[in-house]
This record gives structure tokens, sequence and C-alpha cells, in this order.
């Protein structure tokens, strides 16, 4: 507190002082007024940090951002891998109907995943998760054939991912962002059968 207050302080041990001329910038995702008032986060702290409050809303309210971030971290992952990947609307359209529970960072983890694991150079909404395909068919208007829609998009995925991943299923499975035994359990469900390589 005395570094923010008066700009200074004084090492363990000293008795000289030190000062500083910094300035703080921190982040959080937790509306620090209220624990405040709960008493989970110190109140003279937060009066400290709170000079110049900047109130970012989540990726899912900033749609019209999507695509420039989506521009930007192909560009850097691409350059990082030595890759030429670009996305075709579809999976655009996905991107665009996300909710993004973690924000700009699942954004950039969903696209380096796309980049490494992608056996192409267009990302199509069939390379996607899963998650992300259920959760643009969930915001659809077809709601009744919903569950339809669901299983043979999954399947779809699967066996997209068992063709990339030449029917290993540990690799497709990595593609799919699920584990080999969740892999084994759908393509049962499906009635996929392993292919001899």
């Amino acid at each position: 507190l005395r570094v923010l207050q008066e700009r200074e302080f004084e090492r363990v041990g000293s008795e000289k002082t030190v000062h500083v001329d910094v300035r703080i910038i921190t982040a959080t995702s937790r509306n620090l007024e209220h624990l405040v008032s709960q008493g989970e986060f110190r109140e003279d702290l937060y009066f400290r940090l709170n000079v110049i409050p900047l109130f970012l809303p989540p990726l899912r309210e900033r749609e019209e951002d999507i695509p420039i971030l989506i521009e930007h971290f192909l560009h850097k992952f691409n350059e990082e891998n030595s890759r030429s990947i670009v996305m075709d609307k579809s999976a655009l359209q996905v991107f665009l109907h996300y909710h993004w529970p973690g924000n700009v960072r699942e954004l950039e983890n969903t696209i380096e995943r796309l980049v490494v694991m992608s056996g192409s150079d267009i990302i199509t909404s069939t390379d996607l998760p899963v998650s992300m395909n259920i959760c643009r068919l969930k915001n659809s208007d077809h709601a009744s054939s919903l569950t339809t829609n669901i299983e043979e998009l999954e399947k779809t995925n699967i066996l997209n991912a068992l063709e990339k991943s030449g029917w290993v299923q540990a690799k497709a499975a990595r593609l799919l962002g699920i584990t080999p035994r969740q892999i084994g359990y759908k393509m049962k469900k499906y009635g996929i059968e392993a292919q001899e390589i």
C-alpha cells in the first residue's frame, strides 16, 4: 500500500527508503466493488488501485472484434508454425455466434490449436471443436431437430478427425479436444468402425 500511496518502500532489513516512479496496471474479471462490500477484498487497496477504471465488455458482446482477432491470431500462429492457413465463411459464422466463455484467451487458444492440428490450409466449420458447433446449433431456429442435428454434426466431426489423423484414434481425439476413451465411446455410439491402416 505504501508503494501505491507514497511511491516508496524499504527493503526487508534495510533502513534506506527506495523511491519508485511506476504506474500500476491491474486487471480482473471479478466485481471488486461487490467483493469489497462482502469483505473479500481490501477496501484500502481497492481505492488505491481504482484511479482510472476501464471496463471492457466480454468478447460475446463485441462481435465486431472477432474477425479482427481471428486475423491477428491466424497471422501470429501461421508465422510461428510456417503455415498459411485461412478461415472460410462457415467457420467464421460459427466463431461469430459462439459465446466465448473464456473470452479472448479462449479464441486465441482455439486458433492456435486449429493452425497446429489442421491437415489443410482452409479451416471450415467441420474443423472446429464440437462444442462450438453445438452452440451454433442451439442458437439456430431448428430447435425441434436439435438432437438429431447435433448427433449428425458430431458424427461428421469424428469422421473428419479420423480421416485427418489417418484413423489413429488418439490423434483424432486430440483434434476434437476430447479423450481417447470418449472418442471410442462415440465411435461405438455412431457405428463408426476402426479402419485398418
